[in-house]
């Protein structure tokens, strides 16, 4: 079943609303990405490996963050070009259950079975 017109707009605001808030926290996280400073006077040992730590975690939870941006804004580029809902693959509709779990699934469950991992 097509989506509605109604529910197009309602999923554009919900993708953009989400966006907005990744880029909150890409912000608000900014610091727990930047290099650990070499200070041993201050720091010791056991400390800096924590912190490296906590920064290789922040690094890896921005780049997923990211990952969900462009999954995000090529949903928002697929609405604007009228093919939301279609798969980029076979150009079927893909499955109204799989778009209620995943707005931003660009292919149907089929294409995206066949692709190599």
């Amino acid at each position: 079943m097509p989506i509605s017109e109604d529910e197009l707009k309602a999923l554009r605001r919900s993708l953009i609303e989400r966006l907005a808030v990744l880029r909150d926290l890409q912000d608000s996280t900014a610091e727990g990405r930047k290099p650990v400073e070499l200070d041993q006077t201050s720091v010791g040992r056991l400390s800096r490996v924590d912190a490296m730590q906590r920064q290789a975690m922040a690094l890896e939870v921005e780049r997923r963050r990211g990952e969900e941006r462009l999954r995000l804004e090529a949903a928002l580029q697929r609405m604007d070009a009228g093919d939301f809902s279609y798969c980029i693959g076979c150009g079927e509709e893909i499955a109204r259950g799989r778009l209620d779990v995943d707005p931003t699934a660009p292919t149907c469950i089929r294409c995206a079975s066949a692709k190599p991992r």
